[in-house]
């Protein structure tokens, strides 16, 4: 890398927004919601999606939470700060005199480690991980999108949106006049969950490598969802809508106020079929994912929204530096490192290659768990902020990412305390 992109450091702390570490900080326990699902592996899925016939009310009250606010409502929100976080990058090197390839170099780089990084994850803890599905999209949209005009992005976005939305409409038509008793296969469900009810450890990893190349390329590309937030971020950050949020409080209301409500109707039926409410077929579960999934992408912009409006808030009348906003922020500000940190606290604990708890486990006290596991995160986010203390994982990808002649400059700037990367975080 030339010495100009070397000549730009960390981000400082007062000039970090507030609003993109309290999504990733407070959204990361939506994933721990989300993903702690697939671990309990002792019971059959009920067909219909990755959740077990409830056993009872609680059961079901969690099932129905998850279904309806978190499932697959949370990784298009990340996908969204993701995108936004490459944009961020690009600016502030080129800001400080770095030409376009090289900041372009700069993000291959630090895409293609999020690559490595979600290969070992997978290899090592968590079938479903998302940094390959982020790595790659990151990798093919800064290629073909990230200097394109304004038009060019929303154009793109809406084609995307529109494939999805047609493919929603075909899935409503297919869900009312699906054959009675007709049936899908839900083996593929099954078989991605088998890696936590794997016993032998190297069987287990071997399943976890099967499909984390599948899932990182329907998920990171394929799905549509990731690369229509991706692109969206990149109009939004222009803007600085999250940085500077009282220019853009009509938009962030409406979307908010729209988003939000969607993306709930559209994971209803998901959850109604789910708790026995809505007697469906298999065919017709089956169908009901695509729904669910188009509908996500728009809770994912609510909930940005949302967050930013909140922060904006607390900002407002100088509450953001509370222990509460100051420890999700923290968590946020370390956003990798505690999602790694969630598959450290559940898999060797649930899956049962390792001590198998997950098999003591019904939907709702592995609700309870997802909790304490994020509660568990957030409490090490908050002592290393106090501490003045980065995430280990994010200094490993700094430290790959940026060529040791990089650092040696930014050395000699000086970096202060609590000092660490927004642009790029990932969950």
């Amino acid at each position: 890398m030339s010495r100009h992109t070397a000549a730009r450091g960390p981000v400082g702390a007062g000039e970090r927004a507030l609003a993109p570490d309290l999504a990733r900080g407070f959204m990361l326990l939506f994933i721990a919601l989300a993903n702690t699902v697939w671990y309990l592996w002792a019971v059959p899925m009920g067909g219909l999606n990755a959740h077990p016939e409830p056993q009872g009310a609680l059961d079901a009250v969690a099932q129905f939470f998850t279904i309806v606010v978190v499932d697959g409502r949370s990784y298009p929100m990340f996908a969204f700060l993701f995108g936004y976080g490459m944009v961020q990058l690009a600016m502030r090197q080129e800001a400080a005199g770095s030409s376009p390839a090289d900041v372009n170099a700069l993000l291959r780089r630090r895409n293609l480690w999020l690559l490595v990084f979600g290969f070992f994850h997978a290899l090592l803890l968590w079938f479903g991980d998302v940094l390959g599905a982020y790595g790659l999209a990151g990798l093919v949209l800064a290629w073909l999108f990230l200097r394109r005009k304004d038009a060019t992005l929303l154009v793109w976005a809406g084609v995307f949106i529109g494939l999805l939305g047609l493919l929603t409409a075909f899935s409503v038509v297919g869900i009312v006049f699906a054959p009675e008793g007709g049936a899908a296969a839900s083996g593929g469900m099954d078989g991605m969950a088998d890696s936590a009810g794997e016993a032998s450890i190297l069987a287990a990893a071997l399943g976890r490598l099967t499909v984390w190349p599948l899932i990182s390329v329907a998920q990171g590309l394929l799905g549509l969802v990731v690369p229509t937030m991706i692109l969206l971020a990149f109009w939004a950050a222009r803007r600085r809508v999250l940085e500077e949020p009282e220019r853009h409080l009509a938009l962030l209301r409406w979307t908010a106020a729209l988003g939000i409500p969607i993306a709930w109707l559209g994971a209803l039926p998901d959850a109604l079929a789910q708790v026995g409410l809505w007697e469906v077929n298999e065919a017709q579960g089956s169908m009901l994912a695509v729904p669910h999934m188009f509908s996500g992408l728009f809770g994912g912009l609510g909930y940005v929204a949302l967050i930013t409006l909140i922060a904006h808030s607390l900002r407002r009348r100088g509450r953001d530096h509370g222990v509460v906003p100051t420890a999700i922020t923290a968590t946020g500000k370390r956003s990798l490192s505690s999602y790694l940190a969630q598959s450290v606290l559940c898999a060797p604990v649930l899956a049962a290659w390792g001590l198998g708890l997950g098999a003591y486990l019904t939907s709702w006290t592995m609700f309870l768990y997802a909790v304490g596991v994020w509660l568990a995160t957030v409490v090490a986010a908050y002592l290393m902020e106090r501490a003045g203390r980065r995430g280990p994982a994010e200094v490993l990808l700094r430290r790959l990412s940026y060529r040791r002649a990089a650092g040696k400059a930014v050395q000699a700037q000086g970096r202060p305390p609590g000092a660490e990367d927004q642009e790029h975080a990932t969950p």
